[in-house]
């Protein structure tokens, strides 16, 4: 009788063990699906902004001009109506980049959070683009300088010559188009670096494959642990 009550409390006990491991596993795989979730999410959210960003680069370095672009600049007390309409044109990119500031905005400021996902170096995208936007800008007020110069700095044709080359190395920063284009395709990487990196997030989501991929990330250093 003794070895009955002794084999039921055994089998009460690998019972209650058992029960114990199907909960414990239950509460992990709820965490690492509740944490796959949050990078699928992140994930798609910053790859939808990197896509908009690429489209409003674009559409800020466009040479196709619209009536009344650049007036919204405050004119200078001295400007002549020569210096004006140049530096009104000047000014048509940084206009255009005030209309996409809030998307800019947004991108940078999930920068960290994607730090925190997916690793420093994952993020490098975010900087690219900052950089790019940067030397957009600067290329507008080099051009805002350069087609504002004194007609009597001019005089030689020497002078004239490397005067125009310097706006031709602008334009091909602030306008979209040229063979030698140095925007568009740092662009495009950017892009695709970090549509590799979200894509992998997005389509291994809930798969061994992804669990996989997740751990040997974690044991690598380059994303947070699963």
């Amino acid at each position: 009788m003794d070895s009955v009550q002794t084999f039921v409390d055994f089998l009460q006990s690998i019972s209650i063990l058992g029960a114990a491991w199907v909960a414990l596993y239950g509460i992990d795989a709820w965490r690492r699906e509740h944490i796959g979730k949050r990078r699928m999410e992140l994930a798609e959210e910053v790859l939808a902004l990197f896509y908009q960003a690429r489209d409003a680069i674009a559409s800020i370095r466009s040479s196709f001009g619209y009536s009344g672009e650049g007036e919204s600049r405050k004119p200078g007390p001295q400007e002549t109506e020569e210096q004006k309409a140049a530096l009104d044109r000047a000014y048509v990119l940084i206009e255009r980049y005030n209309r996409h500031t809030e998307l800019f905005s947004r991108l940078h400021s999930m920068r960290y959070r994607f730090m925190a996902q997916f690793g420093t170096e994952a993020a490098e995208p975010f900087l690219a683009i900052v950089r790019i936007v940067n030397e957009m800008l600067l290329s507008a007020q080099r051009l805002a300088r350069l087609t504002s110069v004194a007609e009597w700095s001019l005089q030689t044709d020497e002078a004239q010559e490397l005067h125009g080359k310097r706006i031709m190395e602008v334009y091909r920063t602030y306008y979209e188009g040229f063979d030698d284009d140095p925007i568009a395709p740092r662009v495009e990487e950017a892009v695709l670096q970090i549509e590799r990196t979200c894509r992998a997030a997005i389509e291994s989501q809930g798969t061994l494959h992804g669990l996989i991929n997740a751990r040997i990330a974690w044991r690598r250093g380059h994303g947070p642990r699963p």
